[in-house]
């Protein structure tokens, strides 16, 4: 997913669903279809997916369209559809729609076109190959363009002669290329039309060049104990009356939720173990073990296996085989696996086991790398004389494997390590720790070595039964799920189930998104979230059926729903609260202050009593300020700037408490005649592309956009 990324970072406009096709045109992928709605999907209210510049897009016709490129996957891959690529499909669907009905008429508008021969220097031309193009065709290895193969490709497309799920690709990727083309131009024209004034430069200037010194009473909200500043449902809905604008109406459910996790029950593992002990007796006497065992694992095994690839429980057992003994089983988890011991064969490789201690040089010139070393000899010195390699790795390593004691695990003479640690190791013969250093650009490494390299392989065929539960376990726990569910009316009557049943504990989701394909540690819960968005689903009702979750059975009810279409107080009453309960604690603390001696800081402090700080900050800058113990206060700042050097502010409310503030002094910086640096700087900060982003949520914001995908799909 490179390429999309580095396209989401080029462009403003939102075009990773061309990139899918981009991306994989000359092997087959998944990709958009040129059969858009064109100028629209029309469709009843009651059946809509969304709307887009004032045109409805249908249900019917949106499911098509997914199906259509649902269909073109599993004929280019093979395989089918997963829920992830549905997903991912009809995210891309929808975004073409958007495209072709919000921003098509802005690129007619804006006369943004592409003729037939630009298509075609895009394509094929020498002087204007488009990059996406190019990449296709460029050898990963050698980052070579080949030109032949290039060649070779359009002249098979030209001539209708490549396999047609191919050729259908590719004429659906030159109409996608078109529009991929559009957007280019209209974010290169944004980005050519932005212009940084010097009004804005001096700005950028004054705020991180002038300075200010203070001192300052800061009076914290949170030394206010909330009791003397409740909140109150009234308070709540007050404030939001009258600040709705501050807050963006969002759509969310919250439920709660039983889960009945189902794990193998103990008749279930007796099973297993039958099971194992009849497979065992098959396998002993196969004829070609390695086919038996194929056939009749649950996990997919190797035949031949070195000594890093096997557990030391088996390696002990397999030492104590003789060649065509079986033994078993061993336990993973919850796999249990058998072997059938068929001999050894060498490898072109071998494997070893190593533990080190890295020593970085603080710096790459000559003295930082004499320094490291001097530190790892001494060190190789120690443990030579008995300090405990592990110990000396925790304290004194410097990568990844120090809490480990340096423990490298098992690894190859394929290149997995660096070339002169590699060589060093695996001319190293037996076990133990190394005589000298190993140097590698990393720094210094002291090296023992925990299993002496081998080349020998263990041709072992093996049987893995994984323990699941039963379909009769799986009916119990989903039938317990059924008559609890079956038995509550509602969520208080589910609590209440649940509050007098010690087996039982009720979870909570918060907030769910409409979109949302998990809650909580729940994967794979779309359906539940599909359900308590339902149209006919209301807050207290609990789902009329159990949601079957891979091996878990869960029981909802819908206890809270925010709507973006009917905002109210209530959806927001974690930020309202803060902010009343902020705005009673400063009346509380001013009202404190109000008599106090406004030029005696300490005495103020002294007089207010425990939470009241007196503090100073020299020479901050307004872009870049922070104040000591309030920390970064907006407010506080724009009031330290704005005063008059020696003059008193009145108590003031900030973002995070009560201040009286003082300016001790100032540096306002000159003026200047050139400010380039500062448009420069003001360039960099919102970087290349920042007007083309603004124009693209201006073109979305414009055309009123609504979906409603989330809620039924």
């Amino acid at each position: 997913m490179a390429l999309i990324n580095k396209i989401r970072e080029k462009s403003g406009i939102a075009v990773a669903v061309i990139a899918v096709a981009l991306m994989l045109f000359v092997v087959g992928g998944d990709f958009l279809s040129g059969n858009s709605a064109g100028g629209g999907l029309f469709g009843s209210d009651a059946n809509k997916v969304g709307t887009i510049n004032g045109i409805d897009v249908d249900y019917q016709q949106f499911v098509k369209l997914v199906d259509a490129q649902r269909q073109q996957l599993e004929l280019s891959t093979g395989r089918s559809a997963t829920d992830a690529d549905l997903r991912n499909i009809r995210e891309q669907v929808w975004e073409q729609l958007i495209q072709d009905n919000a921003f098509q008429p802005e690129y007619e508008e804006l006369g943004i076109d592409v003729s037939a021969e630009e298509l075609r220097e895009m394509i094929q031309g020498t002087k204007n190959l488009h990059p996406y193009i190019r990449q296709q065709f460029t050898d990963p290895n050698t980052g070579q363009f080949n030109q032949a193969q290039h060649r070779e490709f359009i002249n098979a497309a030209a001539n209708k002669t490549l396999p047609a799920e191919q050729q259908y690709i590719w004429d659906n990727f030159k109409s996608s290329l078109l529009q991929i083309r559009k957007s280019e131009k209209y974010q290169n024209l944004v980005a050519a039309s932005e212009y940084i004034t010097n009004a804005e430069a001096k700005k950028e200037y004054k705020a991180t060049t002038d300075k200010v010194s203070a001192e300052y009473l800061y009076v914290p909200f949170y030394s206010v104990n909330d009791t003397l500043a409740a909140v109150s449902e009234s308070d709540i809905n007050s404030y939001y009356s009258n600040h709705e604008d501050e807050f963006t109406p969002f759509d969310s459910r919250s439920f709660d939720y039983v889960v009945y996790q189902v794990v193998p029950s103990p008749e279930d593992s007796t099973a297993l173990q039958l099971e194992i002990n009849q497979l065992a007796r098959g396998l002993g006497g196969a004829e070609n073990a390695e086919a038996f065992a194929s056939a009749n694992s649950d996990v997919r095994n190797p035949y031949s296996w070195n000594s890093g690839e096997l557990s030391d429980e088996v390696k002990a057992l397999l030492s104590e085989t003789i060649v065509g003994g079986t033994f078993g089983p061993v336990k993973d988890g919850q796999n249990y696996t058998i072997y059938k011991y068929q001999g050894t064969e060498t490898d072109s490789l071998y494997t070893m086991r190593a533990s080190h201690i890295l020593i970085r040089p603080e710096t790459q010139d000559d003295a930082g790398k004499a320094e490291a070393r001097t530190k790892a000899q001494d060190l190789l010195n120690q443990i030579k004389n008995g300090a405990d390699f592990a110990t000396m790795a925790r304290i004194n390593g410097t990568d990844g494997t120090a809490q480990q004691g340096g423990d490298l695990g098992y690894f190859s003479n394929n290149g997995q390590m660096v070339k002169p640690f590699e060589d060093a190791l695996f001319a190293f013969r037996g076990e133990g720790l190394m005589p000298n250093l190993v140097e590698t650009d990393f720094g210094f490494h002291i090296i023992r070595v925990t299993e002496a390299k081998s080349n020998l392989k263990y041709k072992l065929a093996a049987i893995t039964k994984v323990l699941q539960p039963s379909e009769a376990t799986l009916n119990i726990a989903y039938q317990e799920a059924e008559d609890l569910r079956a038995s509550v009316g509602s969520v208080e009557e589910l609590k209440e189930k649940a509050d007098a049943d010690p087996n039982l504990t009720l979870l909570t989701a918060q907030r769910v998104n409409p979109g949302a394909s998990s809650f909580n540690t729940i994967q794979d819960g779309r359906e539940v979230v599909l359900w308590a968005f339902g149209e006919d689903v209301e807050t207290g009702d609990v789902a009329d059926r159990v949601f079957v979750i891979n091996d878990s059975y869960i029981v909802a009810g819908l206890t809270g729903a925010t709507d973006a279409e009917d905002p109210k107080a209530s959806d927001f009453k974690t930020a309202i609260e803060t902010k009343v309960r902020n705005q009673k604690k400063a009346d509380i603390i001013m009202g404190q202050l109000a008599n106090a001696n406004g030029s005696d800081f300490e005495a103020m402090a002294k007089a207010y009593g425990a939470g009241a700080l007196v503090e100073t900050v020299e020479d901050i800058t307004f872009q870049t300020g922070m104040l000591n113990s309030a920390g970064i206060d907006g407010v506080a700042i724009g009031k330290a700037f704005g005063l008059a050097v020696n003059k008193v502010s009145a108590p003031f409310k900030g973002q995070n408490g009560v201040f009286v503030m003082k300016k001790t002094n100032e540096s306002i910086a000159p003026e200047v005649a050139d400010y380039s640096q500062y448009k420069e700087s003001i360039r960099q900060r919102r970087g290349l592309y920042s007007g083309a982003q603004l124009a693209d949520q201006a073109v979305r914001e414009a055309a009123e956009i609504t979906d409603r995908r989330a809620k039924m799909f």
